[in-house]
């Protein structure tokens, strides 16, 4: 499913015009949700997608909202969160007994997160799991304990919130600058007469060629090794192995247990057997 084939309401023309237009198209019982996700997944019925999507897009806009803190247009978090929309239709599988709503604000919020990330600095916070989460908790955190600073945190301060987020101090004090300090453009003149700007100054932290092409060396030796260690599973392992983890979307247990005609559990025990013996080939055939 692609964004041409799967229409959506787009924020154009303002947010308050888009949350009337999302309010015109019904919410979706259980049973017409199911058919309709049916529809989707055996047939490729991009209208029943669309039901899909436009009944869902109230609950973009909700989540949306929650991240309107960060300075960002509206339009711009909804636009994000519809693609994440899209991706949870894509994906979802009415048969494991949930609703679509349940399903798609994981992946509504998590391409909204992404966005805000990638955007809110010319300098990127950092795309770590712990980045990630102080980035979006320091301020809620700040609120509860009653702090207030100016960006500049006291040592008592940090040490409360480093505890309170489970990251290290100097995290908490690097991301608290971030967030109190407002991104200058990178033509800013600086020094005293003005004649250099501010992106002159900046280090140049791009890999030199020597290390893009050692890199990339490892790479391909690691992708030979893999491939020749493979081989040595038998055909079902193998298949079982290749689908579960070297898959960018990894087939469930339930799915390939069908495929096989073997219970969930038993795919499960051949993919660790399978994992246990690919890890021992390849630490035996890896060079001393």
């Amino acid at each position: 499913m692609t964004r041409q084939t799967l229409p959506a309401v787009t924020p154009e023309g303002g947010f308050n015009r888009y949350l009337r237009e999302a309010w015109k198209f019904p919410m979706l019982t259980a049973d017409e949700e199911y058919m309709l996700s049916r529809r989707w997944l055996d047939h490729g019925d991009v209208d029943a997608a669309h039901r899909l999507v436009t009944s869902h897009l109230r609950l973009v806009a909700k989540i949306a909202m929650e991240y309107k803190g960060y300075g960002l247009p509206i339009a711009d978090l909804v636009s994000e969160g519809s693609v994440g929309l899209m991706k949870a239709v894509r994906k979802f599988d009415p048969e494991r007994g949930f609703r679509l709503a349940t399903y798609a604000m994981w992946w509504i919020r998590a391409s909204v997160t992404e966005y805000v990330l990638h955007s809110w600095s010319l300098v990127r916070t950092g795309t770590l799991a712990a980045q990630k989460k102080l980035f979006f908790s320091l301020r809620r955190v700040k609120n509860q304990l009653g702090i207030i600073d100016n960006g500049e945190l006291t040592p008592e301060d940090a040490s409360q919130l480093s505890e309170a987020l489970s990251v290290s101090e100097r995290d908490v004090v690097h991301m608290n600058r971030r967030l109190s300090a407002r991104d200058s453009s990178l033509n800013l003149r600086v020094g005293e007469d003005g004649d250099a700007e501010f992106q002159d100054l900046l280090p140049d932290e791009t890999p030199n060629p020597e290390m893009l092409m050692a890199e990339r060396q490892e790479s391909t030796s690691r992708q030979a090794l893999l491939q020749r260690t493979l081989g040595v599973l038998p055909e079902r392992e193998r298949q079982i192995l290749t689908e579960r983890r070297l898959s960018d979307e990894p087939v469930t247990l339930e799915e390939l247990g069908q495929r096989f005609g073997i219970s969930r559990e038993r795919v499960r025990q051949l993919e660790n057997r399978a994992f246990d013996k690919l890890q021992k080939a390849m630490l035996e055939a890896a060079p001393a």
